[in-house]
């Protein structure tokens, strides 16, 4: 599958050109959450995977991480490409910092892009994938030819602190990448996507207060309702099925095996699915890229921060052919594929590790 753009028959594809990590400062270890929740670190290890995770202070908001690995993403494009230059930002995230208006206009005029196309992706964990299908889209209609994609979200905002189930799971962080016309053969072309919904089931995921429908009921919304609800089991379920169908339909559209994945690099929810989806679609463990272990489930930064880590780290490399996909609320999935460009001078960034003992230190990228 490729895109052609408007008033062309030449194929285009929106390709890499640059990517970013970033992180809040404050780190919120196992032992730190079992100071307050009936739980200790073996507990959440077993479970999740996940020893530490990164949430913002008070005040801060997701637009704050937002900025700044957008910042960070457009000086990579910068050094790999020669540009900075953007027509369109596009934020997925599911904690916008307002009901109305979205997030991203005030992200990309805190980013001097004042003028440019902005607008919010709101598909909960998978809105990374959806993002990355909408910038593709763009480039291919003629309406921009590069795009900033920002997956962002603040979950310690909307979890509540006492909720054992889910207070574990998720952190806060941003990672973006800049996306620019080219052809769909190059390194770093993203494409042949597979995106899907469910709403039958958004009850297993969900914030019931704030919106519309809670608005318009006479009462007060319960503190439940105001906070993330999550039914884990039936998610898990969910999540493992739609995740490995979704990637091998977007196998079967390119017409790769599964052998020619170098590297899957899931939604990081937890490591326990991460694991169940890679076994299922018969995909060795250690090709799949994980870097929940460290920041939590960051919702729809989870994919760009995983990459952002790995290249950092030179996990994956030129050449190599990523899988990529996610499942989140709604119910949504999604996946796509992407052959990892070169990047001549990718930044020192993610930052090398800083002690989880120092939770006070000022912001650092996100390879904690």
């Amino acid at each position: 599958m490729s895109l052609t753009a408007a008033g062309s028959s030449a194929p285009v594809a929106a390709v890499l050109c640059g990517l970013a990590g970033w992180v809040p400062s404050r780190v919120v270890t196992n032992e730190d959450l079992a100071r307050r929740l009936d739980t200790d670190d073996a507990w959440i290890r077993t479970r999740t995977g996940i020893r530490q995770r990164y949430v913002v202070e008070p005040g801060q908001a997701t637009s704050d991480l937002a900025v700044e690995a957008g910042r960070r993403a457009l000086a990579s494009a910068l050094a790999s490409s020669g540009t900075d230059r953007v027509d369109a930002v596009v934020v997925a995230t599911t904690t916008a910092d307002h009901t109305c208006p979205a997030t991203a206009p005030a992200v990309a005029a805190r980013l001097g892009l004042a003028g440019v196309a902005a607008f919010d992706v709101n598909a909960v964990c998978t809105g990374f994938v959806y993002g990355l299908a909408s910038a593709a889209g763009l480039i291919a209609a003629g309406v921009a030819d590069r795009v900033l994609l920002i997956g962002a979200d603040t979950y310690s905002t909307i979890v509540d602190p006492l909720d054992r189930a889910n207070a574990i799971i998720f952190g806060d962080g941003a990672g973006a990448v800049v996306l620019r016309a080219g052809h769909p053969d190059e390194p770093g072309a993203v494409g042949h996507f597979d995106l899907g919904s469910d709403g039958a089931h958004e009850d297993l995921i969900m914030v019931a207060a704030g919106g519309s429908r809670q608005r318009s009921l006479p009462g007060a919304p319960s503190r439940q309702d105001r906070h993330f609800a999550m039914r884990g089991k039936e998610v898990y379920r969910h999540a493992v099925t739609r995740m490995a169908e979704s990637a091998r339909a977007t196998l079967s559209r390119a017409g790769w095996k599964i052998d020619d994945v170098d590297h899957f690099v899931p939604h990081q929810a937890n490591l326990r699915i991460l694991h169940s989806v890679a076994d299922d679609l018969g995909l060795p463990r250690e090709r799949c890229v994980t870097h929940v272990e460290s920041v939590g489930n960051t919702g729809a930064a989870s994919i760009p921060l995983a990459l952002a880590d790995a290249a950092a780290g030179r996990t994956i490399g030129p050449g190599d052919r990523l899988l990529l996909t996610a499942f989140g609320g709604g119910l949504t999935w999604g996946s796509c594929l992407l052959t990892w460009p070169a990047f001549p001078e990718f930044p020192a960034f993610p930052a090398p590790a800083r002690p989880a003992a120092q939770p006070t230190q000022p912001a650092q990228p996100a390879r904690p």
